[in-house]
C-alpha cells in the first residue's frame, strides 16, 4: 500500500521510507516527520515522537523493513543474521510494552524461512509489515464494537493516558471505543487525565476528542477520585501495554491509582487492548519489567516559565504500574470481551479466530 492521509504512522513504497505523525508537535500543529532507516525509527520510539503500545509495534516492523529493503550484501545468511540483530535491538528499545516484541517475533518468523533468495526475502517482510499495520485498523474497528457495547447513552468516561489513533495506526483502543460509541449516536462526556509528566491526556486525547466533536473536561491526575466518589462518572477506560496471563494490566502509571478509586466506588473498570497485547508467558504483573523514564521529565516541569522543583532535587520516573486483575471488570479484544476469572478466559479468547467488523 501506498501513503494513505492520516494515519499515525505508515509505509511509503515510493519513496522505500516511513512517514509518521510527530506526536511532539501536538496539539500546537499536526506535522508528519519521515524516517528513512531503523536508528531513525528507533529514536523516534525512545523520544516519544511516536508511542502507544500498538503504534510502537508496528514502528518497529516497519523499521525492520527499512533495514532489509537497505541492505546491500549478496550474503543471505550474513542478511538474515543482520535482520536478527537489528530485530532484538528494535525491541530492546522500550521494555514494556508487548506488542514490539510480538511484532519482531513475527517478521523474525519470516527470516527463518526456507527463502532461498534475498530479494523475496526482503519483499516478504516488507509486505507483512505493511499487511500488520493494515490488520492493527481492522483489529481497531472491531475492538470499537465491543467497547462502545459497554458505553451507555449519557455516560461519562474518565479516561487516562492516549489511546485513540495517535497510539495506533488508526482508530485506537479505549478511545477508539467512546469514538464508536459517540458515532453511534450516544451522548457521551470524557474527564481526561492529564496524565503527568508528559501530558499525554490533555495534549494528545483531548486533541483527538476535539476533531471527533465528543464533549470533554481535562482534569488532573489526582481529581479522578473525587469525580468518582461523587458519581461524576460511570466508566474508567484506559488501555493496556501487557497483559498478563492473570489478567494484570500493565498501563501507563496512574492507572492503578485510578482503579483502585474506581473499585472502591463500584464504577466498572475496562481495559481495552489488542489480543498482541496479552501475553500468556508472564504468569502475573511481577513479572513485566517497569520502564524508567528520564527524571527530567518530572524535573523539567514549568509554571510561568520558572521551574517548579529546586535545583537540586532528584526524581523517580516510572513510566508505567500494574493495576491487579481484581480491580478490571473486563478486558476488551478484538475477539471479544473477556470476564474474570481471566486466567480461565484470556487462553479461551485468545484461540478464537478473528473475524473483523461485520
Amino acid at each position: 500500500m501506498c501513503v494513505r492521509p492520516m494515519r499515525t504512522i505508515e509505509w511509503d513504497c515510493r519513496h522505500r521510507n516511513v512517514r509518521l505523525i510527530d506526536q511532539k508537535a501536538l496539539p500546537g500543529r499536526l506535522t508528519y516527520i519521515t524516517c528513512s532507516n531503523y536508528r531513525q525509527i528507533i529514536q523516534a520510539i525512545q523520544t516519544m515522537t511516536i508511542r502507544g503500545a500498538p503504534a510502537i509495534g508496528i514502528a518497529a516492523a516497519f523499521g525492520l523493513s527499512l533495514e532489509a529493503s537497505a541492505w546491500k550484501g549478496q550474503d543471505l545468511q550474513a542478511f538474515r543474521n543482520h535482520l536478527t540483530q537489528v530485530a532484538n535491538e528494535i525491541q530492546s528499545t522500550r521494555p514494556t510494552a508487548v506488542n514490539m516484541a510480538w511484532a519482531m517475533d513475527h517478521l523474525k518468523n519470516i527470516i527463518r524461512e526456507e527463502i532461498k533468495d534475498i530479494n523475496e526475502l526482503r519483499q516478504r517482510l516488507i509486505v507483512r509489515a505493511d499487511e500488520m499495520a493494515e490488520e492493527d485498523v481492522s483489529i481497531n474497528l472491531q475492538m470499537a464494537e465491543f467497547g462502545a457495547s459497554l458505553i451507555r447513552d449519557g455516560d461519562t468516561i474518565i479516561h487516562h493516558c492516549n489511546t485513540g489513533s495517535l497510539a495506533t495506526v488508526d482508530w485506537g483502543t479505549a478511545l477508539g471505543a467512546i469514538r464508536k460509541a459517540h458515532e453511534q449516536g450516544k451522548k457521551v462526556h470524557v474527564l481526561v487525565d492529564e496524565t503527568r509528566p508528559r501530558l499525554q491526556g490533555s495534549r494528545l486525547t483531548a486533541w483527538e476528542l476535539e476533531q471527533y466533536g465528543i464533549p470533554y473536561d481535562i482534569i488532573t491526575d489526582n481529581a479522578a477520585g473525587y469525580f468518582l466518589s461523587i458519581h461524576k462518572a460511570q466508566k474508567v477506560m484506559f488501555g493496556a501495554d501487557r497483559i498478563t496471563r492473570n489478567g494484570d494490566v500493565a498501563n501507563k502509571v496512574g492507572s492503578y491509582m485510578l482503579a483502585l478509586a474506581a473499585k472502591d466506588n463500584n464504577i466498572p473498570v475496562y481495559s481495552v487492548a489488542p489480543s498482541s497485547s496479552i501475553d500468556l508467558k508472564i504468569a502475573n504483573g511481577k513479572q513485566i519489567p517497569i520502564e524508567e523514564r528520564d527524571p527530567q521529565e518530572v524535573l523539567g516541569i514549568e509554571i510561568d516559565g520558572k521551574r517548579v522543583s529546586p535545583k537540586d532535587a532528584t526524581a523517580l520516573n516510572p513510566a508505567f504500574d500494574v493495576t491487579p486483575f481484581r480491580l478490571i471488570t473486563a478486558i476488551v479484544t478484538e475477539k471479544g470481551i473477556v470476564k474474570p476469572p481471566f486466567l480461565r478466559n484470556l487462553p479461551i479468547t485468545l484461540k478464537k479466530p478473528f473475524k473483523g467488523v461485520t
